[in-house]
């Protein structure tokens, strides 16, 4: 019996078939590229916690070598379920350096980073961000422009009251440029974003940082 292949029933028949065979391929190349794809992740993120500690430029077994060799604990605040965010803890020329995960939204998107304190747990000693569709040249500026990054070393994170104050201000005051760094030029949105995100962040953390 010959088929009728302009019948719909061997239409759907044969569509049905396609998509199944082109699904599965799809989920097989998925399967098969997801270890790369997660440790391709998981160097990218060691990447952006090694620029918060003002390590950059190095490549993929330099930096993966690095992390592991400098980083001492990873560490939780919440308890159960609820064990995040996470507190890196580093070994930098001999001294502690605690690496805070913080994310808040941008003008577009997510926007996301990783600051790095001294023992102090007050004083910033470096800082990354990162974004997932800021404007560039503007607020891709958080990214991209290292000089802006290194404005936040040396920053305080809480005031003379014990407030989170570390922030990001179109105008700083001469009062509080012990905690606040410049917005980036052109993109106001974007950098109170950040300023969200670090003081949000920060609260989430306020009880570790004050503890001696």
């Amino acid at each position: 019996m010959k088929l009728n292949t302009n019948s719909n029933t061997y239409i759907i028949i044969y569509s049905a078939v396609l998509v199944v065979i082109v699904a599965f391929l799809l989920a097989f190349v998925y399967q098969a590229l997801k270890p790369m794809q997660d440790t391709n992740v998981a160097l990218d993120k060691e990447k952006q916690i090694l620029n918060s500690l003002n390590i950059r430029g190095l490549d993929d077994v330099e930096a993966d070598a690095t992390y592991h060799k400098l980083l001492t604990k990873v560490d939780s605040i919440g308890e159960g379920k609820e064990r995040k965010p996470y507190i890196y803890y580093f070994k930098v020329d001999g001294q502690t350096k605690y690496v805070f995960p913080l994310k808040g939204m941008g003008l577009w998107a997510g926007i996301s980073g990783f600051i790095s304190l001294n023992e102090d747990k007050n004083t910033v000693y470096g800082a990354y961000f990162d974004h997932e569709s800021e404007t560039a040249g503007l607020g891709a500026e958080i990214k991209d422009s290292q000089e802006w990054q290194e404005k936040f070393q040396g920053k305080k994170i809480f005031d003379e009251n014990g407030n989170v104050a570390i922030g990001v201000e179109k105008k700083v005051e001469d009062s509080k440029k012990a905690y606040e760094v410049d917005a980036v030029t052109g993109a106001t949105l974007t950098s109170n974003g950040v300023r969200d995100m670090l003081r949000d962040g920060f609260k989430q953390y306020e009880k570790f940082l004050k503890e001696k």
